[in-house]
Formats: C-alpha cells, structure tokens, sequence
C-alpha cells in the first residue's frame, strides 16, 4: 500500500504517524524510535530545565536516528517563556517544531526564513484557518477524546477533523482517540493525511520515563476511566480518573479558581504519578484511546501493527 500523502512529504516519513508532544515523557529515546520505526518522534522542549538539556536531547536523538524528528513547544496559560528554548530549535537547525497551547503567532514569526517545518495544534475550525494565515505548514487536530490539553467545545475528532479539512488548504493530522489501524484509516477517510498519537505511545518499551504502574493503568482501563479536570480555568484537560482527579473537580465545583487548584494541577503532582506511580499524590494525562490498549509493544511492532490492520482495511475496502 502507497502511504505518501501530503504530510509523509512535507516531513520527509515514510507512515503518516507522528507522537504527540507528552509532557515530561517524550524524550530521545521514545523520538528517535518512533522516527526509526517510519514515523515523527517528538522530544518535549518545556518539560526540560534549560537550553543546554534541550540541545543535549536533540544531539542525543541524532545519535540515535538519521531520521526526521520533531521538536514540541507547549506554550499553555501558566508556561514559563519558551524563546530562549526555541533559539535552540534554529541554532541546532531541526527538522520541525510543533506547537501546542496558547499563542502560536510568536513561535511562526520567529521560524520564518528558516527550513524548519511547522506544524499547529488546533482543537477548533477557527484555531486552524488563524494558524494557516500564520504561516503554519500543517495543522495538528484534536478531538475531545484525546489526552491532556483539549478544545473548550467538546466536538469529537469524527466531527472536528472533516470541518477543519474543509476549512483549510495546508494539510490536516487527525488527533484524539486513535490508537491502531482502525483509526489510521477512519482519519484518513476523514479527508486527514495523518494521524498524531499520544497515549498509545506512553504504553511501548521505549516510553521508558513512564512509570510501570501508569502504563499498567493505561491497560486495565477502558475508555471510560477518564476524566476531564480544569474546564473551570479555561484549560479543559483528559487525565485517568482517581482520587486525585476527583478531589481537583471538587475544588472546581466549589469555584475555588486556579489558586485553589495550582498544587494539585502542578508538574510536581504530575511527575508523582507519572516518574513515581504514586496514583494517590497526583494525576496522569489519558485519552479515551486507552481503551484500546492491550499491550506494551516496542514502538517499532506498535508501528508494523498499525499498518498491517491498516492495510487489512484496505482490502476489506476493496471488496
């Protein structure tokens, strides 16, 4: 099966599959295997102390692919500022840098003149038509069942993704709830010329940050043990459902704001179940996707996976 679309070109991949960003979790390691394995890896710039650790990362991945990889930049509401992070991404000339959350105007302007492709995550018609006049090569778009940071309006990747196609020229990448080849092929058919995958990609060998317990959680759950927290700070986001999460809602209901909310919505309590498996001291980002994961492959079988089922479509298809 020919996979070349738009996207496989303009990144220069051989599958149209790219890893999401994931906070804290997406390192050389998870990057350069999935780059290997004919998709983008990403490395997490923000989750990193500092430029020389964000060049040492990149250095790292090259060491261990030849391939295209790409660079995540979340610029969310309580951020701290990422230029001096992203004067790395030039200096070390990357093949491309994504962006999520917040303002991408700043990060566009900056990239431009460069060789550097850049790709916009979008959760909203309108999010995506102001990243095309931006500049942006692609457009990244998630649906409401996906994992961590989400759109304010709750439409659903089936209904978002054909809206988004329709409203833009520049390539669309389907994002939220997919997990395999059955998705692959449901984006596509969606008018998508590729998929980004987060959560899936947290429960392979390679994810080697992820703390076993949080990848255990990944497979004993189903698409129902999530839980959307931060929807009363404008920051709507999908985490696994467990004490933790149930006592940030109540602190939501009780209007508490983002003050009452900061400790238990911190990198800090993140990190404690993600790094520690502590899942009564903390939370973990989850999208529905999780239910469909049954195992904890390398990425290079996820991938070799991903395509056989895709291609069994196909036939099925051709039928």
């Amino acid at each position: 099966m020919n996979w070349e679309t738009r996207v496989t070109q303009l990144l220069n991949i051989k599958y149209p599959i790219i890893q999401g960003g994931l906070a804290y979790l997406a390192y050389s390691e998870l990057a350069a295997a999935v780059s290997n394995a004919g998709g983008l890896g990403q490395i997490t710039a923000m989750s990193l102390s500092s430029k020389e650790a964000l060049r040492e990362e990149i250095r790292k991945v090259r060491k261990l692919t030849d391939k295209p990889f790409g660079v995540n930049y979340a610029i969310g509401q309580h951020g701290r500022p990422f230029e001096h992070m992203l004067d790395v991404a030039i200096e070390e000339d990357v093949p491309v840098v994504t962006m999520t959350g917040g303002n991408p105007a700043p990060i566009l302007n900056r990239l431009e003149g460069t060789n550097i492709k850049k790709l916009v995550l979008v959760a909203a018609k309108r999010q995506a038509e102001k990243a095309e006049q931006l500049g942006a090569d692609a457009v990244m778009v998630v649906g409401q069942e996906g994992g961590g940071h989400l759109g304010r309006d709750d439409i659903g990747t089936m209904v978002l993704v054909p809206q988004v196609v329709d409203a833009v020229s520049i390539p669309v990448i389907a994002s939220g709830g997919i997990a395999d080849g059955k998705g692959l092929m449901a984006a596509l058919s969606l008018g998508a010329e590729g998929i980004e995958m987060g959560t899936r990609f947290i429960a392979t060998e390679e994810c080697v940050h992820a703390h076993p317990s949080y990848k255990q959680a990944l497979l004993e759950g189903n698409e129902a043990d999530t839980v959307i927290i931060k929807r009363s700070i404008g920051a709507p986001a999908r985490a696994i459902r467990n004490v933790w999460t149930d006592t940030i809602l109540q602190i939501e209901n009780e209007g508490q704001g983002y003050e009452g909310l900061k400790d238990y919505i911190s990198g800090m309590a993140n990190k404690r179940y993600i790094y520690e498996g502590n899942k009564n001291e903390g939370f973990a980002w989850a999208g529905q996707a999780m239910g469909r994961i049954k195992d904890i492959p390398t990425v290079q079988e996820l991938i070799t996976r991903m395509i056989r089922e895709a291609e069994d479509v196909r036939t099925r298809w051709s039928r």
